[in-house]
């Protein structure tokens, strides 16, 4: 997915954030006392993944060290969620998701107007369109 959002725009001119929920999906995955989950929690909540990897010294388990890498590689996406939310700023992509499926589900009806080379052209428009840049 990410990749994809490689291909909108220019890099400066977007933000990748990591959703919350596949995030904490991901954390539940390692297991560990709630004290801990919910300290981890806390960190990247704040985008403070650092300070969140800290937590899972001397743990050697496969889940714990996936989760890492994880957090490494996203690292730049883990951002401060608690001021996104203050702000008004989604930080969850189930609003993205579904309309991903609406626009899957509009190409497989009988008799859509739709074709699959257009898709592209649409998602263009829509988000000029939601970035206020369509007039």
């Amino acid at each position: 997915m990410w990749n994809l959002f490689g291909q909108i725009g220019e890099k400066q001119e977007r933000i990748e954030i990591l959703d919350w929920y596949h995030l904490i999906e991901n954390l539940y995955k390692v297991g560990g006392s709630f004290q801990r989950i919910d300290e981890v929690k806390y960190f990247l909540w704040k985008g403070e993944v650092d300070a969140a990897i800290s937590c899972f010294e001397g743990w050697s388990e496969p889940q714990v060290e996936n989760f890492i890498i994880y957090l490494n590689k996203h690292k730049h996406r883990i951002v401060n969620y608690g001021y996104l939310q203050a702000e008004g700023i989604s930080i969850g992509s189930g609003s993205v998701e579904s309309k991903i499926k609406q626009i899957a589900h509009r190409l497989k009806i009988t008799g859509a107007s739709w074709e699959s080379g257009n898709v592209p052209q649409v998602l263009r428009h829509r988000c000029a369109y939601l970035n206020g840049c369509l007039f």
